[in-house]
């Protein structure tokens, strides 16, 4: 459950950035990088098939699933 968006299932990836040294590029540094999750409570109306399932629930989304929600048609 932890670090991984329940909606879209958006989860932590491996990203290389590249360190030049001495005029020579040495991809050493590996960083863990994670999505923007934030607690959201979705409402019990949701219109949207992918949340009817979290209707009413509290749950951990990304930034962009939170953003989908929003959006009025």
């Amino acid at each position: 459950m932890a670090k991984e968006c329940q909606i879209c299932k958006k989860r932590g990836t491996m990203v290389w950035r590249l360190k030049k040294l001495r005029g020579k590029y040495n991809p050493t540094i590996k960083k863990r990088k994670y999505p923007n999750l934030q607690w959201v409570k979705i409402p019990s109306d949701v219109k949207k098939p992918a949340y009817k399932k979290f209707a009413g629930k509290r749950i951990l989304a990304c930034a962009k699933c939170i953003k989908t929600l929003a959006k009025k048609k």
